[in-house]
């Protein structure tokens, strides 16, 4: 009877392991994932092959606390004439002609009760890839960092910022 119970015990702590392994992986891909863009945007051919810095295009990252998406406007820089017949730069064209916004899925969101301003961050020399990781590769942006509260204390610690409630908290 001893054996069994053993056994039986046994049996249920890995099975609660495993389960626990599942749900990580689950929890670890789910925090992964990507919206899906209304364009296929490329950051590894822009920032990457093409070397255009983050500030090309999230033109206002040094000016405001948000980074901003790019203005059509932007994109057309360059598409007015580059690659109009990629079915990606046709969409972006085709908006940009009918004047109609493209509405992209934004991919790192913070409660609203938080304050943070990417101006800030910018003028104390942190690099994108220190919280983005590195965009330039990524065909498909996607988060790499968990952006919480846990993560950015230990970053304002070791970097001797500000660590007070009210720096962040509204």
């Amino acid at each position: 009877m001893g054996k069994i119970l053993f056994k039986i015990f046994i049996g249920g702590f890995f099975s609660v392991f495993a389960i626990g392994i599942f749900l990580a992986g689950w929890h670890w891909q789910a925090f992964r994932k990507t919206p899906p863009q209304p364009i296929a945007f490329k950051h590894s051919i822009h920032a990457g092959q093409l070397g255009m810095d983050c500030t090309f295009c999230h033109s206002y990252v040094d000016k405001s606390p948000e980074a901003g998406a790019p203005s059509l406007e932007t994109c057309m820089t360059c598409h007015q004439n580059v690659a109009i017949d990629r079915p990606e730069v046709i969409k972006v064209r085709n908006a940009y002609f009918s004047k109609e916004p493209v509405v992209w899925e934004r991919l790192h969101k913070l409660p609203g009760f938080i304050y943070f301003s990417h101006k800030r961050h910018i003028k104390a020399g942190v690099d994108c890839t220190h919280c983005h990781g590195v965009i330039k590769e990524m065909d498909e942006v996607r988060k790499v960092r968990p952006h919480k509260m846990g993560w950015c204390v230990t970053c304002h610690r070791g970097t001797g910022a500000p660590t007070d409630c009210a720096t962040c908290h509204k």
